[in-house]
């Protein structure tokens, strides 16, 4: 296996895909390389069984083996939203800004703690066929207002107690050591090398 895509739209989680994967010697690349242009709706009732849909679905679309992630924000006090919904939480269409802008109205409107999670799926799979699947979490809570310009999605709220910062405050070294995105990555690999 020397060429893998990661079946995603977004530049920064392919980024991100990238970074981690670096060391496989993988060239990493995504939907848009390929010019695929369809879009699977995510339509299962967990992270994993979304991972698992992109990743079977679009491996029918190349010969190259496809990484497939879902992965969002859960919030003990909004009752784990917006869980499975991060990415369409404030509606199709809306920016970073506008979900993050969301859920920190509905923080303070139910005035519950501020206890969250990164949970990240992953699922490797060829020609329709699941291969392997591994999963992520990271926990912190959501600040009461956005710092860093690192990252994306929910990144400049989710802050990671254990360095005092947002995710959109670490570093790129931070964020490989620490994320659900990289935590889910390792476990791939540490399956992938027994499998």
């Amino acid at each position: 296996m020397d060429t893998i895509v990661v079946a995603t739209q977004n530049s920064g989680k392919l980024r991100e895909f990238g970074r981690l994967l670096s060391s496989t010697g993988w060239q990493v690349i995504g939907l848009r390389d390929l010019s695929i242009d369809i879009e699977y709706e995510e339509a299962g009732s967990s992270f994993g069984e979304n991972a698992r849909l992109k990743a079977i679905s679009y491996s029918h679309e190349t010969r190259y083996p496809v990484l497939a992630d879902d992965s969002g924000l859960e919030v003990a006090a909004l009752g784990g939203r917006p869980g499975i919904y991060s990415a369409r939480y404030a509606g199709i269409g809306a920016s970073d800004s506008d979900r993050i802008s969301k859920l920190l109205q509905e923080m303070e409107q139910c005035g519950g703690g501020r206890e969250a999670r990164f949970v990240c799926a992953l699922a490797l799979a060829r020609d329709g066929v699941l291969l392997l699947e591994a999963q992520g979490e990271c926990f912190g809570e959501i600040a009461h207002e956005p710092r860093g310009t690192n990252g994306f999605g929910y990144d400049p709220i989710f802050l990671f107690a254990e360095l005092g910062k947002t995710f959109a405050e670490l570093t790129d070294s931070e964020k490989n050591l620490y994320s659900h995105r990289a935590r889910a990555a390792h476990s791939l690999m540490t399956k992938m090398k027994s499998w």
